[in-house]
């Protein structure tokens, strides 16, 4: 189903982006249909290079699979920039990835951004802002 066709099956009538998660995108968008995944995080340089804007609360948002297919419908409930290592325990739980300990998303959050970082020629340090972005699941 595409994201145009969940969002008409929704009722909702917003506006709404639709998106893949960088790294694993089937296994996230699944933690996130199964409520495990309440949060995610991205470079801020990203928006900055891209110039795109950063999400901000009551964004709606359609979560894509590996394939583009729709999976579920999130809306933003929290935002903040922040360094890499400021962010907290609480936020790298509701991540929902992993163990969900900090020790763990920092592992493999300094992998992923290097790599993203990488693309744009920046280098990661662990006072690389990051987007956090914390959502809630309004239809799967």
């Amino acid at each position: 189903m595409t994201a145009e066709e969940l969002w008409r099956k929704s009722g909702l009538t917003a506006q709404y982006e639709s998106w893949s998660f960088g790294d694993a995108p089937d296994k996230l968008a699944a933690l996130v249909k199964n409520g495990v995944k309440t949060a995610t995080c991205s470079a801020y340089d990203l928006y900055q290079t891209e110039r795109e804007p950063i999400p901000k609360a009551g964004d709606y948002s359609v979560i894509l699979d590996s394939k583009g297919e729709a999976i579920c419908i999130v809306k933003t409930t929290k935002v903040c920039v922040t360094a890499f290592d400021q962010v907290s325990q609480e936020h790298a739980y509701k991540e929902g990835e992993g163990d969900r300990s900090l020790e763990y998303w920092r592992k493999v959050h300094i992998d992923f951004l290097t790599r993203e970082l990488a693309e744009i020629n920046k280098a990661f340090t662990k006072k690389t802002q990051v987007v956090c972005e914390e959502f809630e699941l309004v239809y799967a």
